[in-house]
């Protein structure tokens, strides 16, 4: 039986489902044992994404994208095939948050300089998903940071001014 051009492979989609399977599964890993050694994630993910829910006055706050950091102050992690769900606490106030896998735009565990970078769509490849696996340099500084803190996506993002030079 020979494939026509509509049923051809979409390796594109094949390699998002692998790509979000590590993501779920580092946080399976998580759930069924706890952090270990110095292991953290940074999560970023669309605020406005179908299926995610976080408190109104963060997603006014961080309109679009929200990075979210899971180390020591977060509870009642949850996994499941499609989304995750944890509690962490905003200037005190505990929240649960539900975040679709489909919704994470960077995962990232800085303690082994390890990340996976979703690239959104465009308006042109509506029906394409394109993303890419890439090491981010991160700063190893980021143990200083505060537990449970929302971080500056621009922390993450690799510069792409130089592209546009000759």
């Amino acid at each position: 039986m020979t494939r026509t051009h509509e049923e051809s492979f979409r390796y594109d989609k094949m390699v998002e489902k692998a790509l979000r399977g590590v993501v779920k599964q580092a946080l399976q890993e998580v759930v069924d044992k706890g952090i270990v050694d110095d292991h953290h994630f940074y999560i970023t993910f669309f605020t406005d994404h179908p299926g995610v829910k976080v408190p109104n006055y963060l997603k006014e706050r961080y309109p679009g994208e929200m990075t979210i950091v899971l180390q020591h102050q977060f509870y009642d992690l949850e996994v499941n095939d499609e989304k995750f769900t944890v509690m962490l606490s905003f200037n005190n106030v505990p929240e649960r948050l539900v975040i679709p896998l489909a919704a994470i735009t960077i995962f990232a565990d800085p303690s082994v300089n390890f990340a996976l970078q979703f690239q959104p769509l465009t308006d042109e490849e509506e029906d394409e998903i394109h993303f890419e696996a890439e090491e981010i340099e991160l700063d190893k500084n980021d143990k200083e940071k505060k537990k449970g803190e929302v971080v500056s996506l621009d922390s993450f993002r690799k510069k792409n001014k130089d592209k546009d030079k000759p």
